[in-house]
């Protein structure tokens, strides 16, 4: 076998297994210390002596995995979790990075699925163990880690051994015999059933990443890295040990701990999460030095708001960038920029990267700028699913489909738009609603449970549930604990609370049901399923000021209704448009009185008079689909097309604001105003509503209302509002609070002039 593998695809030559990362960088820095901040430091020969000894060690176990065998590692940010990672693949072993974190049904599930022979795990992880150890009959031997410095294993209870202990024996050398194409590491992944996916990873691939990652990130034996993440991700560790820099281990989740990280070791690279970043650029400036050698700040996992990384950079004179990548792909494939990001972006592909943009339904390439779904090709790439042969979730010629909807522009650069599949990220953690949802079933009290994903405001997700919950014991038959008359109605929030506190008491805090409503039944589409984007979306709405959760059944006293379409009609002759407001006042007549209505505004365009524009707002999706599929609708909408073009734009209610009235003298000053986001939605949106809320404070203000387009214009949002007056919406408009709107996004203002309106409780009559 050979022991390097060849340059290519602008990458140096680099060792053929993974452990040879390590052995490489022992030989040519022995004394620098590779890692520091928790636990003892260790320089790079103390690591590799000691990696060498547990893999001697774990040889020659007689009840541990053969050669080829898997072996899981599941350690919170620690060295233990280095030296144990390098050792399993050095003894020839697959090492299988299991999350610490994981409750008991998970860890049976993907320790199941690797087969694993022997587990290094940290105390608090081997205790949740003992609960399902007897479903696990794979499992012949744990080995006990330290978590922290504080808890490190003393004596091994039981059958169990600890590194430490392993450590100390003699460094035989173990004969590996692994190719760089063969399998080196197992990590695990949700998909679209919720249910963790085992990926196979080779040597190749992760020593070819390491080296990606480390030239995309500028990473050399100078570096100094501060890993302020909640658990070790070897991605962070193989990228460091290949530019042989100093990692630092910052286990503490408070962004200030990362800032003293960095100052008293020198730092010059700090990698956290989006969430932990966006608290470091809200929250008050650190006192003293604050990041006085760092260079640059990294963001992965999930998206950080470009207005955070903005704050950062201003705060800290620092860049801020971000990176792309799955478990799938080793896990990075794209990076910005170190020195020059461009927020907003992942960047563009690592070396010998391929990366393009297809369409959802077609499977056509798109050209640069065309939102579709992402496919990703590279040596970083993983052989395949665990549990199926080589090639399993790939495309036959090796693309790799994401699932994740982005555009790619002109100079390559990728932005990531949503995601298809239900899941979502808390923290840098993957939560399947599914998941959730079953926790929440098994509990007695529990009927029915649907879980989507809610901004936590720092530009992660956080689960938000909808529960229809069973009478208590005893309760008279036929009631409901969903909000029956037989429940009484202040007893509601503790009962649900009472489930919340029981079952997030099982789940890692990253699953945790933030916010829940209880409901009397959950809303479904027109064949019975589950639409959990409209609701997630519709739950959003009531959570994103702070509101108190409402009863669905309460959704007209909502002040941003749930579903919104924007429709504008332009005359097919000019002549025709006195008989097309005839046409369409009756149509509205009509539509008031039909089931889930809420209110509309129509106005004209004052620069295209034949040009209408109509907000519509109905409580649901599935209420104006039923309206929309009925004989009525479908004899006004023939009539409306024969004198009228027609573009429907649905979309969501995002923000409603109310002023004082609009003035019934005269005729009010109407500003339509379409919105294209370049910067962070959530905080588009904030900034939109503070704008509102200063402007109904002041004169002439009458109301106002934002909606964002689910499909017809991505980073659309479309907004109406009533002034008494043009002076009024022009002083309004000139303030600070618009300028905050205009710096997350480009508008196209309107003039307009009303037609018909029934806005809610404010009806204004023309």
């Amino acid at each position: 076998m050979a022991d390097r593998l060849p340059a290519a695809a602008g990458l140096p030559e680099l060792p053929a297994r993974l452990d040879g990362l390590l052995a490489e960088a022992a030989a040519a820095h022995p004394d620098r210390t590779a890692l520091a901040g928790v636990g003892r430091p260790l320089d790079y020969a103390a690591l590799d002596r000691r990696v060498s000894e547990v893999a001697a060690a774990l040889d020659r176990l007689p009840e541990g995995a053969p050669p080829g065998g898997t072996v899981a590692v599941a350690s919170v940010l620690h060295p233990d979790f280095a030296v144990a990672y390098y050792a399993v693949a050095r003894a020839g072993r697959v090492v299988a990075v299991v999350n610490p974190l994981l409750r008991e049904e998970e860890l049976v599930h993907v320790l199941g699925l690797c087969e694993a022979r022997v587990l290094f795990a940290d105390a608090a992880l081997d205790r949740r163990l003992a609960a399902v150890r007897e479903r696990l009959p794979a499992l012949r031997r744990v080995v006990l880690m330290a978590g922290t410095s504080e808890d490190a294993p003393g004596d091994a209870p039981g059958d169990r051994l600890t590194l430490d202990g392993l450590a100390g024996q003699r460094p035989d050398p173990v004969r590996n015999g692994a190719a760089p194409g063969d399998v080196a590491c197992v990590q695990f992944t949700s998909g679209t059933t919720g249910r963790p996916k085992g990926v196979r990873l080779t040597h190749r691939n992760l020593v070819v990443n390491a080296a990606q990652i480390a030239q995309a990130h500028r990473l050399d034996g100078g570096s100094v890295t501060v890993n302020h993440l909640p658990t070790f991700h070897p991605m962070h560790l193989n990228s460091a040990v290949r530019a042989g820099a100093t990692q630092v281990l910052c286990a503490a989740p408070e962004p200030s701990a990362a800032v003293a990280a960095a100052d008293e070791h020198g730092a010059t690279h700090l990698y956290s999460l989006p969430v932990r970043l966006a608290r470091l650029a809200a929250g008050p400036a650190p006192d003293g030095p604050s990041l006085r050698t760092v260079a640059r700040i990294a963001s992965g996992g999930s998206a950080l708001p470009p207005a955070a990384a903005r704050r950062l950079t201003e705060r800290f004179g620092v860049p801020v960038f971000q990176g792309y990548g799955l478990a799938e792909t080793s896990p990075l494939t794209h990076s910005d920029d170190p020195d020059h990001p461009v927020h907003g972006s992942v960047g563009r592909p690592v070396a010998g990267t391929e990366c393009r943009v297809v369409d959802v339904d077609t499977r056509a390439v798109l050209p640069p700028g065309a939102v579709g779904e992402v496919q990703l090709r590279g040596p970083q790439v993983m052989k395949g699913y665990l549990g199926g042969p080589d090639g399993t979730g790939l495309e036959p010629d090796g693309w790799l489909t994401t699932g994740d909807v982005g555009r790619v522009d002109e100079e390559g650069r990728l932005f990531l738009v949503d995601r298809l599949k239900d899941v979502f990220k808390c923290d840098n953690f993957l939560v399947a609603p599914s998941e959730v949802e079953q926790a929440l079933l098994r509990h007695p009290l529990v009927r029915e449970a649907v879980v989507v994903d809610l901004p936590d405001g720092f530009g992660g997700a956080v689960a938000g549930a909808l529960v229809v919950l069973r009478p208590p014991a005893g309760a008279p038959a036929g009631a409901s604990a969903g909000g029956a008359a037989e429940v009484p109605a202040g007893a509601l929030p503790e009962v649900l609370a009472e489930v919340l506190a029981e079952v997030n008491e099982g789940l890692p805090y990253y699953q945790q049901v933030r916010y829940a409503e209880a409901v009397d039944g959950i809303p479904r589409s027109g064949n019975g399923k589950i639409q959990r984007r409209v609701l997630r979306d519709a739950l959003a709405a009531r959570t994103a000021d702070g509101r108190p959760p409402l009863p669905l059944t309460e959704r007209s006293a909502m002040s941003a209704p749930l579903f919104t379409v924007v429709n504008t009609f332009t005359l097919k002759r000019g002549e025709d448009a006195e008989e097309f407001e005839r046409r369409f006042l009756e149509h509205v007549r009509w539509m008031r009185a039909q089931e889930g209505f809420h209110s509309h505004q129509a106005v004209r365009r004052a620069d295209a008079p034949g040009v209408y524009v109509n907000l519509g707002w109905w409580t649901s999706a599935e209420d104006f689909q039923k309206v929309l599929a009925s004989e009525v609708f479908q004899r006004h909408a023939a009539e409306f097309h024969e004198i009228v073009d027609v573009d429907a734009d649905p979309s969501m209610g995002a923000v409603r604001v109310d002023g004082g009235t609009v003035p019934t003298e005269g005729r009010p000053f109407v500003l339509v105003e379409y919105f294209t986001v370049t910067g962070d939605a959530a905080e588009f949106e904030r900034a939109f509503r503070a704008y509102a809320q200063a402007a109904a404070r002041g004169a002439g203000f009458g109301h106002t209302d934002l909606a964002r387009s689910l499909f017809k214009r991505p980073g659309g949002w479309t907004a109406a509002t009533w002034w008494g007056s043009e002076e009024a919406c022009r002083e309004a408009r000139s303030g600070p609070e618009y300028a905050a709107v205009l710096a997350q996004a480009e508008v196209e203002p309107v003039v307009a002039a009303p037609v018909a309106g029934n806005r809610a409780d404010r009806a204004v009559a023309v």
